[in-house]
């Protein structure tokens, strides 16, 4: 059962990606300054982000594959520091079948004193803007009511080799939610994703 789950939703993620693809042509990337685009897959946890730090976490059969593409629009003179626009659109599947777009402004620090050994990237970007084609069972609250449109939140870390920054794995929280109520009172959490990927730097 869960194979043709995974078989049906894979048939149905890939226009978004074909779409993706055509709408930010490669040939275009390459001839532009500061982009990068990657894809990342993850599971449904039960906590804010910061319940999953402290490692009170628990995973439930809902799950994302998504396209990543982000955008380098200011960077330090000084500092390891830039600012990106980071985009993502993607496909949640398992519990409820739902597709996914959100952007947010996004801050990326490289200055950690072990970097000639391993290069780390830390990007957190606390506001942004997610929406769903769908209201899944999981982000609805105690009477059933939910919003397509929330908050998209992000705390990711990448890791690259230093002789070859170009391309790089990471690990991020990918985070919906009402912004402690502000966005709707229906008493639900959003959903809350830890996805793992790999980006391309053009």
């Amino acid at each position: 059962m869960k194979t043709a789950l995974i078989s049906i939703s894979w048939k149905s993620v890939k226009p978004l990606i074909a779409a993706a693809f055509l709408a930010f042509p490669l040939g275009a990337l390459c001839q532009t300054s500061g982009w990068s685009m990657g894809v990342y897959g993850g599971q449904y946890y039960d906590t804010e982000p910061a319940g999953f730090t402290q490692g009170n976490a628990n995973f439930q059969n809902q799950y994302i594959l998504a396209l990543n593409i982000s955008k380098t629009v200011w960077q330090a003179e000084t500092w390891p520091l830039s600012l990106e626009i980071d985009g993502m659109l993607g496909q949640q599947f398992g519990q409820a079948t739902l597709n996914e777009v959100a952007v947010a402004p996004v801050l990326r620090w490289s200055g950690f004193p072990w970097n000639h050994l391993l290069q780390t990237d830390v990007r957190v970007g606390p506001l942004g803007i997610s929406y769903t084609t769908d209201v899944g069972p999981l982000e609805r609250g105690p009477d059933g009511r939910g919003s397509r449109t929330l908050n998209f939140l992000l705390l990711e870390l990448a890791f690259s080799r230093p002789q070859d920054k170009s391309t790089e794995v990471f690990m991020r929280l990918h985070h919906r939610c009402a912004v402690y109520d502000l966005l709707n009172t229906y008493g639900a959490n959003g959903e809350d994703f830890v996805v793992f990927g790999y980006r391309k730097h053009f």
